[in-house]
């Protein structure tokens, strides 16, 4: 097939290839235009946005008529510069060979089609120029992630995809099981006996990688694990999906001021990569999603995150005599439109608010002195609200334990988790941003259903 020679259209527009006869092109047909003395042909590869133009001088000599859209081809030529027109190369094709046929009936036409149709069709969506664009800004920003942790020397972990834990107590969990579910075996109180399972006990899908990155942390330091996670949560809201990906990294020695400086420069990071080594994305974004959206993103890298307790956040919502469609009153747990009042209404940039009741958080936030609230944190951006959650992680033994009583946890599944605080506990933080929704954010796509190749939603675990 000549895969080692053959050149990617990307590199043809950007006029860097080293020859332009004898040129190999491989991809697949987005139209065709067929006269009696001359053809042209637009041809993608996947490598970029843009389409090559290839031209046929004599198109009685080719098997044109068996070629539609949607067809792969492999075409020998050579590239010549024009001028006046939107590129400024065309290919002359000298060789052409069909690779695979397709029907006259192909679903993707040369025409706008909705989302939702597309999402019936998520086999052939990415060859559409928006499924394009997103899966090539996804791989983009998926290595920006881990450049920065590299960087800044972290160490890459993988934490279990299969867990008898939940690290976030809402019982939202997959089970792994190879019981037969027809014959369910019991014990002697009549409930299933997990004993009998492939793991001896009760297992299910990770919902998060974060109690394992603590354990590793306090081993190598910094840590941090980006895989997917699951959560059996039967919403079908355009923000969530059962099947996402995490990106959790977890530091030794870093008390919470610490990891807000670290936690802003990530997402100020990420957003410059996203503006600096992704321009093609983003100006699709910006120009086909929402317009403005390149200037939201660059407003974020220039801007001085805002840091505020929660008891503070309260007080603002609540002397602004705002028409919330939710009360606000302290112990609540914020809502989007409490989070965009702030960012967008009254600090005018990002924000971080620390501090939550106790109650409306997780068991494993460090306790504050006033035993009401945790050393946790939320980082707020326009139009959104929270986009990362994090907190100081309680490294007291007699503390956590306390807590996970006072929640009726059961001690022994997690006396591993409470051992890391029994032998040489360090003050240690973390936090969690899902990478679908910093997608979401960064190109404007409104249903986190369209920024994952094959999304998995309740009633649907489709291809």
């Amino acid at each position: 097939m000549n895969y080692f020679a053959r050149k990617k259209i990307k590199n043809i527009l950007a006029d860097q290839i080293e020859q332009y006869n004898d040129i190999i092109v491989m991809g697949w047909v987005r139209t065709k235009r067929v006269s009696k003395n001359i053809a042209f042909i637009e041809i993608n590869d996947g490598s970029c946005l843009k389409n090559l133009q290839l031209v046929i001088l004599e198109p009685e000599e080719f098997p044109l008529a068996e070629i539609n859209t949607g067809s792969s081809i492999k075409v020998t030529g050579y590239i010549d510069k024009v001028e006046g027109r939107e590129q400024s190369v065309e290919m002359k094709v000298e060789q052409l060979e069909i690779i695979g046929e397709a029907p006259a009936d192909y679903l993707l036409q040369k025409k706008r089609h909705s989302f939702e149709f597309l999402r019936e069709i998520a086999h052939l969506r990415p060859r559409t120029n928006t499924f394009g664009v997103i899966n090539r800004f996804r791989s983009k920003m998926s290595y920006a992630v881990h450049d920065y942790f590299y960087k800044n020397d972290f160490k890459y972990i993988h934490t279990p995809i299969i867990t008898a834990g939940d690290a976030e107590g809402a019982g939202e969990v997959f089970k792994v099981s190879t019981l037969d579910f027809k014959n369910l075996p019991q014990n002697d109180q009549g409930a299933i006996d997990y004993t009998q399972d492939f793991f001896g006990e009760e297992t299910g899908l990770t919902v998060s990688g974060q109690l394992e990155a603590e354990l590793m942390a306090t081993a190598l330091g910094d840590v941090y694990t980006f895989g997917p996670t699951f959560r059996a949560e039967n919403s079908n809201t355009s923000r969530h999906a059962s099947e996402f990906w995490m990106i959790e990294p977890e530091m030794a020695f870093c008390d919470l001021t610490e990891m807000m400086t670290l936690m802003e420069d990530f997402i100020k990071n990420l957003f410059n990569f996203a503006l600096q080594q992704s321009p093609e994305e983003m100006e699709f974004f910006n120009k086909w999603i929402d317009k403005g959206r390149q200037q939201i993103i660059a407003d974020i890298v220039e801007a001085d995150f805002g840091r505020i307790t929660y008891t503070e956040a309260v007080d603002i919502l609540e002397k602004s005599k705002a028409d919330f469609e939710y009360p606000v009153s302290w112990g609540i747990d914020l809502q989007s439109e409490h989070e965009r009042f702030l960012t967008e209404e009254y600090f005018k940039k990002p924000v971080m608010v620390t501090d939550y009741p106790k109650e409306i958080k997780a068991f494993y936030m460090r306790m504050n002195q006033d035993q009401k609230t945790v050393a946790a944190v939320d980082c707020l951006v326009p139009g959104v609200g929270e986009i990362i959650g994090g907190s100081q992680r309680e490294e007291r033994y007699d503390v956590l334990k306390a807590r996970m009583e006072e929640l009726e946890m059961d001690l022994e599944k997690y006396q591993w988790f409470l051992d890391i605080r029994k032998y040489g506990s360090v003050p240690h933080s973390g936090f969690g941003l899902g990478f679908e929704r910093l997608l979401m954010y960064l190109s404007g796509m409104q249903n986190i259903r369209d920024v994952i190749a094959f999304p998995r939603t309740p009633g649907s675990a489709k291809f």
